[in-house]
């Protein structure tokens, strides 16, 4: 009898994930062709920004925002609702919200789970480790991208992260280049300038491309870790004997190579070491 439940139970998560899937297939298709047919959208609404857009961490820390508070977009295509996968890395919590900052392999990003005092709903909490899937609108705040989040649960079947994977290039290889044998899409191929395709960490010529934009801090860090003999990363003291950095600068300058994806953490959130080592 046991048995016969246990299986009944693997029977039922398994439709449970299947619908999910085709949902989110459904929602990414209706957002491919709102994008190649903005005249089907009702007038002055955007249905393209508000659909909701399955991405990857480096596609948010590097979209587009051509003014302060302009709208945000990905590919060309104005972003607002977004889902996104990945693995909590630190947990902050606050009266109002607590802050999970999220890392899929292609970068780092903070979701902000708010919490309404006045309602005292109540949200459930992710340990450091566990694999989420994100529902939420992206935002920008002095420059640096955020998550509101919507939504978070946890993931109870690491296929979902591999299907988000691969949802998430469908959508961007159909939003620039269009379908096979249709030429470039919405985006034009513009989407591509910075030397990769958009999504995942670069590598070789366009990671040292993104390292000459940054500061002369974070380059003095890379640099620094790079070189660095052994190859099993360095902690905050001994960059700071190396480089003379004050920490409050070592750690400024480790947050803007995280969100580039040009760096990781290895024993603690002290310890870095570059991604190509």
């Amino acid at each position: 009898m046991g048995a016969s439940q246990q299986a009944s139970s693997q029977s039922g998560g398994e439709k449970r994930v299947r619908c999910f899937l085709s949902l989110s297939l459904s929602l990414s298709l209706t957002l491919i062709h709102l994008a190649n047919n903005p005249a089907s959208a009702p007038p002055q609404q955007n249905r393209a920004e508000d659909s909701l857009r399955p991405v990857t961490i480096k596609q948010l820390v590097e979209c587009k925002e051509p003014y302060p508070n302009a709208e945000l977009s990905i590919d060309g295509l104005p972003t607002s609702q977004v889902t996104l996968v990945g693995q909590v890395r630190t947990v902050n919590k606050q009266t109002i919200n607590t802050t999970y900052r999220i890392d899929d392999g292609t970068g780092v990003i903070d979701v902000k789970n708010w919490i309404d005092p006045e309602k005292g709903e109540s949200h459930p909490s992710f340990a450091v480790d566990t694999y989420v899937r994100i529902y939420g609108r992206l935002q920008s705040y002095n420059g640096k991208r955020t998550v509101s989040a919507h939504q978070m649960r946890a993931i109870q079947d690491f296929n979902e992260v591999n299907y988000h994977l691969l949802e998430a290039t469908y959508v961007h290889l159909q939003l620039t280049k269009g379908a096979p044998g249709a030429g470039a899409g919405h985006g034009g191929g513009d989407s591509m300038d910075t030397g990769g395709d958009g999504m995942f960490v670069d590598g070789g010529d366009s990671g040292r491309a993104q390292l000459s934009s940054c500061s002369r801090n974070a380059r003095t860090f890379y640099t620094f870790v790079s070189n660095a003999p052994g190859g099993d990363g360095q902690h905050l003291s001994q960059i700071a004997t190396g480089t003379k950095m004050s920490a409050r600068d070592i750690m400024a300058a480790a947050e803007e190579l995280l969100n580039l994806g040009l760096i990781y953490t290895t024993e603690d959130d002290e310890t870095w070491n570059v991604m190509d080592a």
